[in-house]
Order: structure tokens, then C-alpha cells, then sequence
């Protein structure tokens, strides 16, 4: 098999080395690129590929359909809405994720995102490099508040225990699935949800359900003392209604680390002007510690594969 790696993993050439050794000791062809988001270069680096390798560059259907050989695209995140998921059941090609790598490192960033929204964290920093004080920047606690989720797989459940440890009541919509109620977690309608929530902080996929969930609607359910935090995906939220609601006051924050596109973004991107916002290039999920849990996903993903046991799967 030939295998083709699109773009870096985040780990050191050391560690990646110690992969692709396995890989080649089996009779298997490795090469590895640096990203480069032109189709027409993805074509003329993949086009020989029985596996690709990818981490959140867009994969399109032109350079799928230029890949004759292409049997199996191992995708090494989470959320697959980059991918061409049609252009490649189309082909039969099989395609896995790696779920669970940066379980950690999202919630940890989101409850950062959280306590900085809480304790104006951005704003008193620069007041206190511009020689100012604390005045106008008196924070609130996690604690006795509400945090709403929005989806809650892994990484929901695991800020759910987080913000549960700083004593925060859970609550979730509910109208994603019909998971019953925990000890930790009470099931609610969106309007609902919305209105009792002091955070609301989306942890799902980009579906058709959820697809532009957050928008001039839902947002009109919140206190005008809730906050948004987003480091699902960006699809799910309208930015312009988002930004409207933070400019107008209707709501008093958000700390957002996603967006409709991968950054860089362009400059007059309305969440970069919002007030009372906090944003964060697509960081949530790097971390060095998540950057190599990937990477023993994304072989094990290829071994498994090789095998006849696809794991993982997506399609």
C-alpha cells in the first residue's frame, strides 16, 4: 500500500519516525507532505495514494475523484465536515476518524474560556497594562451557575464534570437524542435550556440538526447575563447573529475558538469586532499531550485497516 500523509501531526519528526518505521517494516510505502490547501497540489501529492492521511484540511471531491488507487482516508480529527464524505461513499472509500485524542485538551479550554469570560480575565489584562486597576471589571463565580450543553458526548460529559467540580449545576438539549437524565446532567427543551442557562457551551457536530442551531432565535432565549462559548464547530452558529447579540448587549459574552472557516480569518470577520468576546485561532484541540494521543489513534486506525478491521468508522 501506498500511504500519503497531507499534512504534519503536531508531533516531533522522532516520534513520527518511530510510526512510519512500523509502517515501511511491513512492506508498506510512506510519504508525507507539508499542508498545502490548493487542490491541485493535494492531486499531484495523493494522486498515487491507496491511504490518505489528513488532520482538518479540506479534502474535496476534484482531488478524491483524482485518486483512482484511493481505498481508505484516515482522518486524524474529530469532526469530518471538511471531508467529501459523498465523493468518497461514491468511490467506496472507506474513511475513519480519531475520536477521542482531544477529549482533554477542549474541555480544558473550555472551562478557560469560561473562567475568562466569568472574571473579565482579557479586559483587566489590558487594564492593567494600560496602568489601570480592577475598576468596572468586578467578575462573577463558576460556582452556583448554570452551564448548558449542547451535545454531550465525550467531551460534553467531560466539561460536564468539570464545571459539576467547580459547583455548577448541568443542565442539556435534549433534542439530539433522548438520553435520559443523570445524576450529573438534566435533559431540556432548547427554549428552555437557553433561558436558565448562565453559559451555554456547544460540544456537537455539524449536521443537518445542528446546523446553524445558534442563531437570531435561539440567541433571543439567553439572559443578557448568559455567555456563548463555541469550540464545536462553526457552522453550528450564525456569526452575524451571534455578533449582533453580543454588540446590542443581549447577551454579555463569548468566547469562540471556531469558525465557519479555518483561520487565518479574514480581518472584518464580525466575531473578531464583537464586544466582550474572547477568540482563539482553532486551538482547543492542540495540545503536545493531545498531538500524540492522535497519533497512535491515526496508526492504529492503518494497522486496523490493513487488517480487515476498520475502526473508527465513519464510512
Amino acid at each position: 500500500m501506498k500511504i500519503v500523509l497531507l499534512e504534519s501531526l503536531g508531533i516531533s519528526q522522532e516520534l513520527l519516525a518511530t510510526y512510519v518505521g512500523q509502517v515501511k517494516a511491513a512492506g508498506h510505502e510512506f510519504t508525507a507532505y507539508e499542508r498545502n490547501d490548493d487542490p491541485a497540489v493535494q492531486i499531484a501529492e495523493a494522486k498515487d495514494a491507496d491511504i490518505l492521511i489528513i488532520a482538518n484540511m479540506p479534502l474535496k471531491a476534484e482531488v478524491i475523484n483524482a485518486c483512482p488507487h484511493l481505498k481508505y482516508i484516515d482522518v486524524a480529527f474529530t469532526g469530518v465536515d471538511h471531508v467529501d464524505l459523498a465523493a468518497a461513499k461514491a468511490k467506496g472509500i472507506k474513511v475513519s476518524n480519531a475520536s477521542g485524542y482531544s477529549t482533554v485538551a477542549v474541555a480544558e479550554l473550555t472551562l478557560a474560556m469560561i473562567l475568562d469570560l466569568l472574571r473579565y480575565v482579557p479586559q483587566v489584562d489590558a487594564a492593567c497594562r494600560a496602568g489601570g486597576t480592577k475598576a468596572g471589571f468586578i467578575g462573577s463565580e463558576l460556582e452556583g451557575k448554570t452551564v448548558a450543553l449542547i451535545g454531550t458526548g465525550a467531551i460534553g460529559q467531560r466539561v460536564a464534570e468539570l464545571v459539576h467540580a467547580f459547583g455548577a449545576k448541568v443542565i442539556a438539549y435534549n433534542g439530539f437524542s433522548h438520553k435520559e437524565d443523570t445524576e450529573l446532567i438534566k435533559y431540556l427543551p432548547m427554549k428552555e435550556m437557553m433561558a436558565q442557562a448562565d453559559i451555554v457551551s456547544l460540544h456537537c457536530p455539524v449536521t443537518e440538526q445542528s446546523r446553524g442551531l445558534i442563531n437570531a432565535e435561539t440567541l433571543s432565549y439567553m439572559k443578557p447575563t448568559a455567555y456563548l462559548v463555541n469550540e464545536a464547530r462553526g457552522p453550528i452558529v450564525d456569526s452575524q447573529a451571534l455578533a449582533a447579540a453580543l454588540n446590542e448587549g443581549r447577551i454579555a459574552g463569548a468566547g469562540i475558538d471556531v469558525f465557519e472557516t479555518e483561520p487565518p480569518l479574514a480581518t472584518d470577520h464580525p466575531l473578531l469586532h464583537a464586544k466582550n468576546t474572547i477568540v482563539t485561532p482553532h486551538v482547543a484541540f492542540a495540545t503536545k499531550e493531545s498531538m500524540e494521543k492522535r497519533a497512535v489513534i491515526v496508526f492504529d486506525n492503518i494497522q486496523a485497516y490493513l487488517q480487515g478491521q476498520q475502526k473508527n468508522i465513519i464510512l
